[in-house]
């Protein structure tokens, strides 16, 4: 299974893909909106049908992901999609992958931790600031959780760098 980069060829394809899932194409995050069609990722496909996509935004030598989905959970899609990330944070020299999820978001929790993520920030009620933004995000997520926080992962890309930042 090969993924593919998001490019002009594909955009519209990858933003109807963000638009049924996400049922926006503006996410956001940290009390920020973010234009997913001007993200820049990769993805998966059986046949016609995207079955797996990876979105991130760069700045201050930071790659930021800001969407993960996997269609066929449990078959290694969200890993090699997550590989991908960071092989292009390494060819791009970069100081570190962060990422953004919020506290009902379980599969997520476990998911990045086991790829050794390290959750490094909680920002508390932040979703009460998303609100205001964007008014139809749910009071109740994932399992029932009320949702409120935002959880912030980071991945260090050159251990050097890490150690000066201690």
């Amino acid at each position: 299974m090969e993924y593919e980069r998001i490019s002009r060829l594909n955009r519209n394809r990858v933003d109807a893909f963000i638009k049924q899932h996400w049922h926006t194409t503006t996410m956001i995050i940290r009390g920020k909106e973010i234009d997913m069609t001007k993200t820049e990722g990769f993805f998966f496909s059986e046949g016609k049908e995207m079955i797996g996509l990876i979105t991130y935004i760069f700045y201050d030598n930071i790659l930021e992901i800001t969407s993960l989905d996997s269609l066929h959970e449990n078959q290694g899609i969200g890993s090699k999609l997550v590989e991908a990330v960071i092989h292009e944070a390494k060819e791009r020299k970069l100081q570190k992958i962060v990422l953004i999820t919020t506290n009902d978001n379980i599969n997520a929790i476990k998911f990045y931790q086991k790829r050794g993520f390290d959750m490094v920030r909680l920002f508390h009620n932040a979703l009460d600031v998303s609100r205001k933004l964007k008014p139809e995000i749910p009071l109740i997520g994932e399992n029932s959780i009320p949702l409120r926080h935002e959880i912030e992962f980071e991945l260090y890309i050159n251990p050097v760098i890490a150690e000066e930042n201690i």
